[in-house]
């Protein structure tokens, strides 16, 4: 079993909160507008991460990640980018690469809305962690945790780190 926590839109953003939620992690995955190689960094610190670069990420970030990430972890394929839209309106920049894929998780970031939901035509989770970072239209900032055990996404938390 493999617990994750999962974030996006930091936009360069410290929260000490971010060390509480993912102490318990085995992993961090990062799905992009990072805002900084330091903080990047810091996350490195807590746990191992797993990023993707976003659209205000800058040439450091974009050189440490790749803009679309794909593994396999505890039996699910694993599709993450930051610019991804959702089931239904997938956006035309990843949505090839998607169906080719067929993930059993596919995580974006870019909207700053959090969003869970089931996608039955490909047959695969979608998540979308919202921001939790302080730039943006969003009111609370948002993060995701859940483990990843034999093929299987469960103990799905959300949790709010407040208003920003």
């Amino acid at each position: 079993m493999v617990k994750v926590g999962l974030l996006s839109d930091t936009h360069g953003y410290w929260d000490e909160k971010y060390k509480k939620y993912f102490d318990v992690c085995d992993e961090i995955w990062h799905a992009g507008d990072v805002g900084s190689e330091l903080l990047a960094c810091k996350l490195a610190a807590i746990k191992p991460l797993r990023a993707v670069y976003g659209n205000i990420d800058g040439q450091s970030v974009r050189s440490q990640y790749p803009k679309t990430a794909h593994f396999t972890i505890e039996g699910i394929t694993v599709l993450m980018t930051h610019i991804g839209g959702y089931p239904g309106r997938y956006d035309p920049s990843i949505r090839k690469e998607l169906y080719d894929a067929r993930p059993g998780l596919f995580i974006a970031g870019h909207s700053h809305i959090l969003k869970v939901m089931f996608d039955k035509r490909l047959n695969c989770l979608y998540m979308n962690p919202g921001a939790a970072g302080i730039s943006g239209f969003h009111k609370v900032r948002t993060l995701l945790r859940f483990a990843i055990e034999e093929g299987k996404i469960k103990d799905l938390e959300v949790i709010e780190l407040g208003l920003k």
